[in-house]
């Protein structure tokens, strides 16, 4: 396992950490709005038993640079996605994963420059669109009682907002609770003015799923609070080839809720595609 760092077009840096064999298809996980590279937990260590997984702490996040500016442009997110790849000598057969606010980014990533890098998608508990009144953009009941006091400074409120998402990212069950708990400190460790920042844009890469000539897998639970199913299936039915999964009552970190179905099934999507395979168990 390795960390290592990019510098993205804006000068911004961006940490990444590597796992897994070095000739095995990349995975480039992107986590969600106020999380970190650590939110995959032991779903990222089984997935590198088969992938070359590459974990990013987008920016403003975990031990990335936290720029003042610029979380609105669409182009510094792609930038971002895209000196990670270069640094990593990556031209082709990548899978980008992209759960929650992930999601977004790697739309970005694909209005900007396209497919060449890119063997194919996974799309978790994510849409790919943000703002108010862009299509597959709603945001679910918890989120919207956690705002706006998820971009409080003070402490206090702050927690109590977060405590709004409850089960959401984990699922029941009091075996979730380190999970929980290593998900609850990164959104705290987060900066507020960043966790703002992020919801400050609105992008529509509906054209860019219309025109997709790679395979989507989208998976996402069907009791969902955070981001609501209609999002997911907004990108399966408007992505040409879309493969969908919907996990009947499961929320929204299905990575943490289901870890072995959630390995299995990105496994068998990247197993689907035409260039470079990964390794077999």
């Amino acid at each position: 396992m390795a960390i290592r760092d990019a510098v993205s077009a804006d000068g911004t840096n961006i940490v990444y950490r590597v796992s897994g064999p070095a000739d095995a298809r990349p995975l480039v996980l992107l986590h969600g709005w106020s999380a970190n590279l650590r939110c995959w937990g032991a779903a990222a260590d089984d997935l590198a038993a088969r992938f070359r997984v590459i974990a990013v702490d987008l920016r403003g996040h975990g031990y990335s640079d936290v720029p003042a500016t610029g979380y609105d442009d669409p182009k510094n997110w792609a930038a971002d996605l895209a000196a990670v790849l270069t640094a990593e000598g990556i031209e082709s057969g990548a899978v980008l994963l992209g759960w929650s606010y992930g999601g977004i980014v790697l739309s970005d990533y694909l209005t900007a420059y396209g497919t060449g890098a890119v063997a194919g998608v996974v799309y978790s508990g994510s849409m790919a669109n943000i703002g108010r009144g862009v299509p597959g953009a709603a945001a679910g009941t918890a989120l919207q009682e956690a705002i706006p006091d998820v971009f409080e400074e003070r402490a206090g409120r702050a927690v109590r907002a977060f405590g709004m998402f409850g089960n959401a990212n984990t699922g029941p069950g009091a075996d979730k609770g380190v999970d929980a708990q290593r998900l609850f400190g990164a959104s705290l460790a987060t900066p507020p003015a960043v966790r703002k920042a992020l919801f400050y844009r609105t992008v529509d890469n509906t054209e860019t799923l219309r025109i997709l000539d790679i395979p989507v897998l989208v998976l996402h639970g069907t009791a969902d609070p955070v981001i609501p199913i209609e999002n997911a299936r907004y990108i399966a039915e408007t992505v040409p080839d879309a493969r969908a999964s919907f996990w009947d009552g499961a929320q929204h970190g299905l990575f943490l809720e289901d870890r072995s179905r959630f390995v299995a099934e990105v496994s068998a999507f990247a197993a689907s595609l035409r260039s470079g395979p990964a390794r077999a168990l």
